[in-house]
């Protein structure tokens, strides 16, 4: 198992597939939710991954500022569903945390978070800054880290 940080153009065609896949397995297939996922943000992110058997099994996108937000951002952050329970969300949240602050130098995130995940993303030094909302029929939450 390896860890990969890529920008789009970096991206093998076969890697941008299955980081596709995964995304609309989670969100669009088990989360029954339609909505647009090739938002056009692909294009100005990197894409942090973890492979097992040439298959993605951990990933989030990293948003630099003013790509979603004024500020940076962690997005699309999906763990496929044989290795949730074993730590693996912990620790691509903490990469992309680290690489947001150690590569691009960004002390501020903003995320959208499902709300269920609410403490997950409070174990992080994230808080709440929205009231409850619908996003594409899930509730979801505004949250804000603040470092340094």
């Amino acid at each position: 198992m390896s860890w990969v940080l890529k920008k789009f153009d970096e991206l093998t065609v076969h890697e941008l597939y299955n980081i596709l896949k995964e995304r609309v397995n989670v969100f669009v297939v088990e989360q029954n939710c339609p909505y647009e996922e090739m938002d056009g943000k692909d294009l100005a992110s990197y894409h942090l991954f973890k492979k097992q058997d040439n298959q993605v099994i951990a990933y989030l996108r990293v948003l630099p500022k003013g790509v979603s937000y004024k500020e940076a951002s962690l997005g699309r952050i999906i763990v496929h569903p044989s290795y949730r329970g074993t730590g693996i969300g912990r620790e691509l949240v903490t990469r992309g945390l680290s690489f947001l602050n150690q590569e691009l130098h960004e002390t501020t995130v903003k995320i959208q978070a499902q709300s269920y995940l609410q403490a997950f993303y409070e174990s992080f030094g994230f808080k709440k800054i929205s009231e409850e909302y619908l996003e594409d029929g899930i509730p979801h939450i505004d949250m804000f880290l603040q470092k340094g």
